[in-house]
């Protein structure tokens, strides 16, 4: 053999062994960076989850999980908004002074948007989950009901806001979870509004 046919074979064999210790290398590498990224486990415990309401037409609702726990995102009605303070002596905590919402969602409507409702669909009594029904739903729940969620397991109700009614098993509101708007059709939730509505 020839030092010509050496060389070569010899270049052959180095860039051969190269790109395949390189590939070998970048594939026993997967495991140690996925390893670094989060699971669906712990997205699932608090990772922010994001709802895009564009289509939400009015009297709509749209359901979410995040933490493991439903979150109901509903786009209220005028006739719905203007009822919330109508039903205020109907209401066990109707100023929402029990702290099951941000500071940005202590008002009326327990909302950032007075016609965007966002809640977690737990009811407070037993953590079963309620219904929602629309005023003019089908319903056995009253000529007076104006809308809002039902829960079939002990008869808790709750209006649109997420107050909860008088006489009723459920101690408390409905909790609103920390939310924000990335933009006017997407919902974060899991993050907190810079400031108060």
């Amino acid at each position: 053999m020839s030092n010509g046919e050496d060389t070569g074979r010899r270049r052959f064999l180095t860039t051969t062994t190269a790109v395949v210790g390189a590939t070998a290398a970048g594939v026993a590498a997967v495991p140690f960076i996925s390893a670094w990224l989060p699971s669906a486990k712990a997205k699932a415990l608090g990772a922010p989850v994001t709802i895009d309401i564009s289509k939400l037409e009015p009297g709509m609702i749209v359901k979410e999980l995040w933490r493991g726990k439903p979150v109901w995102v509903v786009r209220r009605t005028v006739s719905s908004v203007k009822a919330l303070a109508d039903i205020s002596d109907r209401l066990r905590d109707p100023e929402s002074l029990q702290d099951m919402q941000p500071n940005y969602a202590k008002n009326l409507s327990r909302s950032i948007k007075s016609e965007i409702a966002v809640l977690l669909g737990v009811c407070t009594h037993l953590g079963c989950a309620p219904t929602y029904i629309t005023a003019a739903g089908p319903h056995d729940l009253g000529d007076d009901w104006t809308g809002g969620f039902f829960c079939p397991c002990h008869g808790s109700k709750f209006d649109l806001a997420g107050r909860v009614y008088k006489g009723v098993p459920a101690p408390t509101n409905l909790e609103v979870p920390p939310h924000r708007y990335a933009s006017d059709s997407i919902i974060v939730i899991g993050e907190d509004a810079e400031g108060p509505a």
